[in-house]
């Protein structure tokens, strides 16, 4: 889809994200991409390098404008009140994004903020109840950016599930280790040095993987008990969770995540698997992009299985495909069309509910929302 009927865009926020992957999807994107109009950052220094960043990779004829904090005629509301931009995304701290969020709907513009959506249920709660009766009233659309929920592996994984080719789902295995020392370019990042926010590194990483895990699976998670821990000083409040998940009554499964391996090369194990009657689905990172497996046993004779395995590759290309898909939503919206349920901000809060049920459970069974799309005012 072309979308030339959106004047143009800003990007807030000129973080380690925006520069690595923002600016380049939207390169890839070419000329489909509204133009990038504005820059904003706390910083009058910080945004002027993003502008120049993105100048650079975008080709752009001349530079977007800057924009930063202060009492000044290039401060946030002075770039919020531009009629040329239709659209901004967010990539800010976690606990400043829902006043941020809030306060560019507000100013009619659409919204996509990066995940997690909020630091705590709680806070998430308040920003959808406060953001939905705004976007109602000036036809607005907002994607929360989950990257792992478009990407072409999970979706590609969703429709094999979908099909019964594996089975119904009859259990799950997730294992996420990660390496993280003071070097590391994510710790160096002042916000997430000293985190202000529950789970630290869990919270900001781990709503990528269940948000894989519910693009996949067709049934919600109902309950989880689980034990939290920190084992790197380095990384509070907790690096690491173990935890048991029911999913409705029809299957569970385990989900391991720690961003405390002590070495930089992790233990084997297969990053996703979801098995069900007739076989299994794995999905791993690779140097490329993404492998996806499946072995299915087929029955030869009344004596003898034989296992048939299938391996498709795939890139990584998540970034592109949501701003793609928020694209793509706000010309439907104004339109007059039914958006797609990617960036659903209300399945964006149940990633954050389950690591904070992991991270707060210790031992025991907690309830999971499987939707917030009936809540109470």
């Amino acid at each position: 889809m072309h979308h030339s009927k959106i004047s143009g865009i800003a990007i807030l926020g000129a973080g380690i994200f925006v520069g690595e992957a923002y600016l380049p999807a939207l390169a890839t994107l070419g000329h489909t991409s509204p133009p990038l109009k504005a820059v904003y950052s706390r910083s009058e220094k910080s945004s002027t390098e993003t502008a120049q960043n993105a100048t650079r990779i975008l080709g752009l004829p001349s530079s977007p404008d800057v924009y930063f904090d202060g009492d000044h005629p290039n401060n946030l509301d002075a770039l919020l009140g531009r009629s040329d931009i239709a659209a901004v995304i967010i990539a800010l701290p976690i606990t400043l994004q829902p006043d941020i969020v809030l306060k560019c709907l507000s100013a009619g513009k659409h919204v996509l903020s990066e995940k997690p959506v909020a630091p705590d249920v709680a806070r998430g709660l308040r920003l959808l109840r406060d953001a939905e009766p705004i976007c109602q009233r000036h036809g607005l659309v907002w994607h929360v950016a989950e990257n792992y929920e478009t990407e072409p592996v999970y979706r590609a994984a969703g429709e094999v599930i979908k099909s019964g080719k594996i089975g119904n789902i009859i259990f799950f295995k997730v294992a996420v280790v990660n390496y993280i020392d003071k070097t590391s370019k994510w710790y160096k990042t002042p916000w997430r040095t000293v985190p202000d926010y529950q789970g630290g590194f869990l919270l900001d990483g781990g709503v990528h993987t269940i948000a894989a895990l519910r693009t996949m699976l067709p049934q919600t998670f109902t309950h989880l008990s689980g034990f939290a821990s920190l084992n790197k000083e380095y990384l509070p409040p907790h690096d690491t969770i173990h935890c048991v998940v029911q999913a409705g009554s029809h299957y569970h499964g385990i989900v391991e995540m720690t961003f405390a391996s002590p070495t930089k090369s992790v233990p084997a194990a297969e990053n996703i698997v979801i098995t069900g009657s007739k076989g299994w689905l794995a999905c791993n990172a690779t140097s490329e992009g993404f492998k996806m497996v499946i072995r299915i046993a087929e029955q030869k004779d009344s004596e003898a299985t034989e296992e048939k395995e299938e391996i498709m590759n795939f890139p990584r290309k998540g970034v592109e495909t949501e701003l793609e898909a928020f694209f793509d939503d706000i010309v439907k919206q104004q339109a007059g069309e039914h958006t797609s349920s990617i960036g659903d901000p209300k399945a964006a809060l149940e990633d954050v509910a389950f690591i904070q049920a992991a991270l707060t459970s210790k031992g025991n069974l907690m309830p999971l929302p499987s939707s917030f799309k009936l809540l109470p005012k």
